[in-house]
């Protein structure tokens, strides 16, 4: 598995003459594109109404309870990022830590998982899941990552997605109305200017 695990990784990863605008592409995949999750649940949260928002917090839990048991994995089992074992090329700077599963892609694909299993917004969810393929790309290209490690990510991010949707009866209600009453008194004055949603 690992021998398949490194080949298909040296077949993705950047040749050592890499294209400049290719490695760009990849740069802001890998490093910038994940700004899109905490916004897109911002503004669903600062615009909808009692729905979505409950929507944007069950899916802010499964991307919070997918990085949570990724870091129960990396401390029970440690992976080695292709650049600890020399192998690839790494076009950017990065932690020597664990690289099962990757953090971006569980953090994006928990999110996307947890929009599809929720009627209101699961265009958005199938627009998500298909945007972390060129994140899991980027990664890998970049050679910070392992095709594995994406492989975990999906796997985590799937658990994380069901379990905080079908176990949100136990939190949810709590955590709403703790929520509501933070964005009350954060955002008083713009509510009262019809700015924000109440």
């Amino acid at each position: 598995m690992e021998h398949l695990n490194q080949t298909v990784f040296l077949w993705l990863n950047a040749p050592e003459h890499s294209n400049a605008f290719v490695v760009t592409l990849a740069t802001f995949f890998a490093e910038w594109f994940i700004w899109i999750i905490p916004a897109l649940i911002g503004i669903g949260w600062l615009r909808g109404n009692e729905g979505i928002r409950k929507t944007m917090l069950v899916a802010w839990a499964s991307g919070l309870t997918g990085l949570l048991i990724n870091q129960l994995i990396g401390f029970v089992w440690t992976h080695p990022r292709p650049f600890m074992i020399g192998l690839g090329h790494t076009l950017i700077p990065h932690a020597a830590d664990s690289s099962f599963p990757s953090d971006h892609l569980t953090l994006w694909w928990a999110v996307a998982l947890s929009f599809l299993l929720q009627p209101r917004v699961q265009r958005s969810g199938v627009v998500l899941a298909a945007l972390g393929v060129p994140i899991a790309w980027a990664r890998i290209y970049l050679g910070v990552h392992f095709p594995i490690d994406m492989v975990g990510a999906i796997t985590v991010a799937a658990f994380s997605a069901w379990l905080t949707l079908y176990g949100a009866g136990w939190y949810l209600g709590s955590v709403y109305r703790l929520a509501t009453g933070i964005h009350h008194r954060v955002f008083g004055r713009l509510i009262a200017r019809g700015w924000v949603r109440e």
